[in-house]
């Protein structure tokens, strides 16, 4: 017998699968290159039948041990559209349990174990998005020391339908449901229950901006980091235009029972032609969160100025050019003209004078370059800049905000939206990352940023100047990395309000 089938034989726990009992019973994952992975743990019961349209519930115990090797299934939905469906990957599991979290741990933690938890919710306009993509895999937090979970939450009209008689923003109760979870379970992958930090990106730093300006915020929460997300949700009217219409396309009545006799694929289809043509950036009917109800209640930037959520520290920021990922593949960037710029200038009630601060910024820029930066300024950098100015009293928890600047040389994307993703969890190797951002991404920038992000899970501080009346902001280009004060103030100073 060899020493290494004796060593195996005197230590089966080496090569066994690793097990965790949990509330509801027992889960078995896998170990490999040092990490543990439990994938597809059910937080709570299949939205599906009763449960359909309606808040959360426990999921049933189990006997024996659950399988923990696969990604949970995925929320309905169909993949992007032809234009950005390049640079946007998509996966679909097909199934009923969808609102199932995912955990990576050091194999090697101690027995009793305490580590800091980042909970990361992903993105996709509230209509698209999983846990499966290769970026999110959380081995590289995992091996500073941190317990990663990647959450799985209602999409589309199952979690974000305005009707009559279900309640508003589902899918911000099945995010609140996963994170009561983890604080109930997560000591039981080594993680402690008291340092749990959320990471939200885009339509899923929306969602967390809904539960930071909750009251309740600090029971699910201690530190939040809140990437290229809005900060506002709509009035019931105005987010309720995609489920009126889908209605009327179906020709049956806004309420729970009419679409709960709808099968959830064509409730997607219906939704996927109303949004033809439409973006974040743009007009029309979209999914968004509501006011109004539980998950809510008000409008969370309205919240949040007032004082909602100033106890918990907080890391936000965007890219510079986030308009680049609707503008240009769809070819709007070169369709407008100035007298375009003037007409929303206009209608958005935006001064001359910001207008042209960026094209005194940016000389040689287009039209619709023009457009795409003042848009973006209204939608995110705008807000941003008057959230983490009601934070600077010395009785509020800290706020660090960074500008990513880095420009992929992919079909003139340059920093758009979701460039910064495979640089935060450095896997710029994967498909998803390469696909918007080449397979030349400076390393270095990835090895600044994933050290940031973990420094602020590990302390509660991610290197830089905090924010003050200064206005330091982190800009991460290919540099690596350095502070900018009061970047873009005179774009961003009289910026009409959302």
């Amino acid at each position: 017998m060899t020493d290494a089938a004796t060593d195996a034989l005197a230590s089966p726990s080496a090569s066994a699968p690793p097990v965790v009992t949990l509330s509801a019973g027992s889960v078995r994952g896998s170990r490999e290159g040092g990490i543990e992975r439990f994938l597809g743990i059910p937080y709570a019961a299949p939205p599906v039948g009763d449960l359909r349209f309606a808040p959360p519930v426990p999921s049933p115990a189990w006997t024996g041990q659950r399988d923990a090797t696969a990604f949970g299934s995925t929320a309905p939905q169909r993949p992007y559209a032809p234009a950005i469906a390049t640079y946007l990957a998509t996966v679909e599991v097909p199934g009923d349990d969808i609102l199932t979290v995912n955990v990576w741990t050091p194999a090697d933690r101690p027995p009793e174990a305490a580590l800091p938890v980042l909970v990361f919710v992903h993105g996709g306009a509230l209509t698209r998005g999983t846990t499966a993509l290769p970026t999110y895999d959380g081995e590289r937090f995992a091996r500073h020391g941190i317990v990663y979970v990647s959450i799985q939450y209602r999409l589309g009209q199952e979690g974000f339908a305005v009707l009559d008689d279900v309640p508003q923003n589902l899918g911000v109760l099945d995010q609140q449901a996963a994170l009561r979870w983890v604080r109930r379970e997560i000591a039981a992958f080594g993680g402690d229950p008291g340092r749990v930090t959320v990471m939200g990106h885009s339509a899923g730093a929306n969602t967390l901006t809904a539960l930071l300006a909750q009251p309740h915020a600090g029971e699910l929460f201690d530190r939040a980091i809140l990437q290229s997300g809005p900060l506002v949700a709509q009035p019931r009217t105005k987010a309720a235009r995609m489920t009126r219409e889908i209605a009327k396309r179906l020709k049956v009545a806004a309420t729970r029972e009419a679409f709960a006799a709808v099968p959830p694929a064509d409730l997607v289809a219906q939704q996927t032609a109303v949004a033809a043509g439409g973006s974040p950036l743009g007009g029309g009917p979209t999914v968004a969160l509501a006011i109004g109800g539980e998950a809510v209640p008000r409008n969370p930037l309205d919240a949040l100025l007032a004082g909602a959520g100033r106890g918990i520290p907080v890391l936000i920021g965007s890219t510079s050019e986030e308009y680049r990922l609707w503008l240009v593949p769809s070819g709007a960037v070169d369709k407008a003209t100035w007298l375009t710029v003037a007409a929303a200038r206009l209608a958005a009630r935006v001064p001359a004078r910001i207008v042209r601060a960026h094209r005194a910024r940016r000389p040689d820029a287009s039209p619709g370059e023009v457009l795409g930066e003042v848009v973006t300024d209204i939608l995110l950098r705008g807000p941003i800049t008057r959230f983490a100015d009601s934070r600077v009293s010395a009785a509020d928890a800290g706020t660090w905000v960074y500008e990513f600047r880095w420009r992929s040389p992919v079909d003139r994307l340059g920093a758009a939206h979701v460039m910064e993703l495979g640089f935060v969890f450095d896997r710029l190797a994967q498909p998803d990352a390469i696909g918007i951002g080449g397979p030349d991404g400076p390393q270095a920038l990835a090895d600044a940023m994933h050290r940031a992000w973990v420094s602020f899970v590990l302390s509660g501080d991610p290197g830089w100047e905090a924010w003050s009346s200064r206005r330091p902001v982190q800009a991460f280009d290919a540099d690596g990395g350095h502070i900018d004060y009061a970047p873009r103030q005179d774009e961003l100073d009289g910026l009409p309000e959302r």
